[in-house]
């Protein structure tokens, strides 16, 4: 089987026109996931000025493991995006960034973003390439003072040496710097999980009778599928619209009403809101898309996302503030936070914990086979790094 395997990727190498000798067997197979992705995703969308090669691949995941590439060399783009966590933060709501600097939100994973119609929360941007180059400049994140300084500084770097030029023809720039970032994350799709085999490949045993009725809640009686979308062939579980589920109210809500605060173990307490900030960073503003949009319509509004391996990459909502997907259904069980802008489809369910336990276990059967092996390679990798 591992003679197969091999002979396949290099065949496809040579089909891309790769030397045999140069090819990487885990960049070849990313770009063969680019090319031809699993059961359940459609293909992935393609920039006309950016076609996806192995060179760029490589490189691409290389800067995203690179930590010299912040401001004080401490924080690469992989750790608010981490593999062993969903390419996620498991273990903060948002995460923070240099410096100790808190981030506004939620991390979102990157595995199967190359189907984003728009990236960030907000919807801010409209390509890989885009995304891939705010984080690097932004103040709270890796803090460079300019994409001049940061390409200045990565030139310098010995083991970048003939990278860029292999990959772009050109040394290294913010230009081919984003490029490379995209390509890569465009081979980072997982598909073929249990629901594909079951829905898509017509396997009545690939997933459990429990995710079965989930599905046919999800679909029927709790209306998900209004936003997180299911077309014939694929389904990548969103609209890719916009949403005032109350999340956004709900903070707000907390400015007036305190903060509940666990002092022990089960211990609480209730702190007034001036008291938290006087010990605290002050929290930043947070309208949602409407500060994209500049409409008023937009306010407390967030991108929906995909439903794909949803259960790794807890927590959950634009804030991380539901930590569970129990959690998550329960919230839209009762119909959300009420607020003025609140979207029409978010309503009361009516669903039984019976129930809340059965669409549960379909977001679970969402969890694709190859999602850890894209773990597998990208934590081997980056032990091996010298960064």
């Amino acid at each position: 089987m591992r003679r197969f395997a091999v002979a396949f990727l290099l065949a496809l190498a040579a089909a891309v026109g790769l030397p045999a000798a140069a090819a990487d067997p885990v960049d070849v197979a990313a770009l063969g996931r680019f090319l031809h992705p699993p059961l359940g995703l459609p293909p992935v969308p393609v920039s006309v000025g950016n076609p996806v090669t192995v060179e760029k691949i490589s490189l691409g995941r290389k800067i995203f493991f690179d930590r010299r590439l912040s401001i004080n060399g401490t924080l690469s783009c992989a750790m608010c995006h981490v593999p062993e966590q969903g390419y996620t933060q498991h273990e903060l709501a948002t995460p923070v960034g240099i410096e100790g600097r808190s981030i506004r939100r939620n991390a979102p994973t990157i595995v199967n973003a190359a189907f984003e119609e728009a990236l960030f929360r907000d919807g801010r941007v409209g390509s890989l390439e885009e995304q891939a180059l705010i984080p690097l400049v932004d103040p709270d994140e890796m803090g460079n003072p300019s994409l001049d300084a940061l390409i200045a500084r990565l030139r310098t770097l010995p083991d970048y040496e003939g990278l860029f030029e292999r990959a772009f023809g050109r040394p290294a720039d913010a230009d081919g710097l984003a490029k490379a970032v995209a390509s890569w994350q465009r081979t980072m799709v997982a598909g073929d999980a249990p629901f594909d085999r079951w829905h898509f490949g017509k396997d009545e045993t690939a997933t459990t009778a429990a995710a079965k009725r989930g599905f046919g809640l999800f679909a029927g009686k709790a209306g998900c599928v209004a936003c997180h979308a299911i077309r014939e062939t694929h389904a990548l579980f969103t609209d890719h619209g916009y949403r005032n589920t109350g999340v956004g109210a709900a903070a707000d809500r907390s400015r007036s009403e305190g903060v509940r605060v666990e002092i022990a173990p089960e211990t609480f307490t209730t702190l007034d809101w001036r008291t938290v900030a006087s010990v605290s960073e002050p929290a930043k503003a947070d309208v949602g898309r409407m500060e994209v949009t500049k409409d008023e319509a937009d306010r407390l509004a967030y991108k929906t996302p995909s439903l794909r391996n949803v259960a790794l990459t807890a927590p959950y909502m634009h804030d991380g503030s539901l930590g569970t997907l129990a959690d998550v259904v329960r919230f839209y069980n009762r119909g959300g936070n009420p607020n003025p802008r609140l979207d029409p489809r978010i309503r009361p369910l009516g669903l039984t914990e019976a129930e809340i336990a059965d669409v549960v276990a379909f977001l679970e059967s969402l969890t694709s086979d190859g999602f850890q092996a894209l773990v597998r390679v990208d934590t081997a990798l980056r032990e091996r790094s010298r960064y």
